[in-house]
């Protein structure tokens, strides 16, 4: 805003400092940090604090194919992310079971985007297996209302999708075959 060039590490640093530190947010750096570099990477924290962002590399012609399978739509549930990270970190030590199996499954769906020999499908199999983990962490990750759009986007064809961010409300999004996208959009 002062015109002045702020590299991506120090941009994702400030807002971090400024939502948690200066606004007293609740919450995780993903957003921020995404947010600051762009594109598709595989973000590291580690246990000092700090983070590490790699780019995952995927062939033009794969990332054009995953973009043509994702499909995103707004639940119609809006809600502040910091009031449901309050919510969700309640209980903490009994999702660390979910979360690990969540991890673990990183380095597969990073190798899938990777490998174009892949079938790329087992991507949006993997949103599926993590979002019914993701649901398991927390009381207010999802509602009845929001799991019947994610159960009628299944039911329509898609293999599978997340909500993304804390939960609770904004964006469903969907991994989908093209010959399903109008089942799923309907």
């Amino acid at each position: 805003l002062k015109g002045k060039y702020a590299d991506k590490k120090k941009l994702a640093d400030e807002a971090i400092y400024l939502e948690r530190v200066l606004c007293e947010e609740a919450g995780g750096w993903q957003d921020q940090i995404a947010a600051s570099f762009g594109g598709m990477n595989r973000i590291e924290f580690n246990k000092n604090g700090t983070y590490e962002v790699r780019p995952v590399i995927i062939h033009p012609d794969r990332k054009d194919q995953l973009n043509d399978n994702l499909l995103m739509f707004f639940t119609g549930f809006t809600r502040f992310s910091s009031d449901l990270q309050k919510a969700n970190a309640v209980g903490y030590k009994e999702k660390v079971k979910q979360l690990q199996e969540m991890y673990e499954l990183v380095d597969e769906a990073q190798k899938v985007l990777e490998d174009k020999h892949s079938d790329l499908d087992d991507f949006g199999r993997l949103l599926d297996t993590t979002w019914r983990l993701k649901r398991q962490t927390g009381g207010a990750i999802t509602t009845d209302s929001i799991d019947g759009l994610y159960e009628r986007g299944i039911q329509a064809g898609a293999l599978g999708g997340k909500l993304l961010g804390a939960g609770g409300g904004g964006f469903l999004v969907f991994y989908v075959q093209p010959d399903k996208r109008a089942a799923v959009m309907e």
